[in-house]
């Protein structure tokens, strides 16, 4: 969302107390919710008293907290009709049974997760992403945990298009001399979900310091690792099991390949092309794909 609310959230977010800075996340990573529930309901979901809420609004200047909600009504009337809106009408519902409820719950809130990806704001963040990692010398990738897998992806397919890419990993303890000649001319993509690694955060510190440009794939503009950095994806992590899922980490990074090999055009051809001449010479697969021309 790009409104005065925003910001004037994200100023203020230090010096809130904690109750108030659960709420005030809440309202940045849910502004449809905002919109559209009740304030007692919101305060469930965040998990903080509607009180709080209250207070909240009034810390911004409003009288209330309808008031508050009526700005992020206004700001989303105007846009078109969401996938997630599509997906809910489209979705057969679940079977009758608990496995049918949970796979039907676990799937429709994929379903509305993924679909915050038409947003041009996000489309706006994802463009100017992979321009940064289609300028740079290198793409330094990091993210541990379950964060991991999502660092590893830009890594590996990156690297097929040609891209420098280079994983943070540590294996063998040496993840911070990978770290000795990022500067100016790179970019560092750090993938962090809440609960935030400190060492992610310090990775981010180091290349911010050394000039690098910072890519954060986070869930929340709020996270610590999004103060940092100069473009933010979000994506939501929140299921309706005790797990988050990492599932639009990865199509964030799915789409910024598919930029990137769209910018890089004839140069990322041949590079896929080298790479499966390369892998075809050690006999690598069982079944060999058709040589790229």
């Amino acid at each position: 969302m790009d409104l005065p609310i925003v910001s004037a959230i994200k100023d203020r977010y230090e010096f809130l107390p904690q109750q108030m800075q659960v709420a005030a996340r809440w309202l940045l990573d849910h502004p449809t919710e905002v919109a559209l529930l009740s304030m007692r309901e919101q305060a469930r979901r965040a998990r903080v008293p509607p009180a709080t809420l209250t207070r909240l609004a009034k810390r911004l200047g409003f009288d209330g907290f309808d008031r508050l909600k009526e700005i992020f009504a206004d700001s989303i009337r105007d846009r078109p009709v969401s996938f997630a809106g599509h997906a809910k009408k489209t979705l057969p519902p679940p079977d009758l049974g608990s496995d049918g409820v949970l796979i039907g719950d676990t799937i429709k809130a994929l379903h509305g997760h993924l679909s915050e990806f038409a947003n041009p704001a996000v489309i706006g963040a994802l463009a100017a992403a992979a321009d940064f990692m289609v300028k740079s010398r290198s793409i330094f990738c990091i993210g541990v945990r379950s964060s991991f897998p999502v660092a590893h992806l830009m890594h590996y397919v990156g690297s097929l298009l040609g891209s420098p890419t280079m994983l943070v990993d540590g294996i063998g303890g040496t993840a911070n001399d990978a770290l000795r000649s990022i500067g100016s001319r790179d970019v560092l993509l750090a993938v962090s979900v809440s609960p935030y690694s400190r060492y992610t955060m310090q990775v981010a510190e180091f290349a911010v310091s050394r000039g690098a440009k910072l890519v954060a794939l986070t869930d929340s503009e709020l996270s610590p690792i999004a103060k940092l950095s100069e473009i933010v994806i979000r994506v939501r992590t929140e299921m309706p099991s005790v797990f988050h899922t990492m599932t639009p980490a990865f199509a964030a990074v799915e789409c910024l390949v598919e930029l990137i090999a769209a910018k890089r055009g004839s140069r990322a051809l041949d590079a896929l092309a080298a790479n499966e001449a390369h892998l075809a010479a050690f006999d690598t697969y069982v079944l060999q794909r058709p040589r790229m021309r």
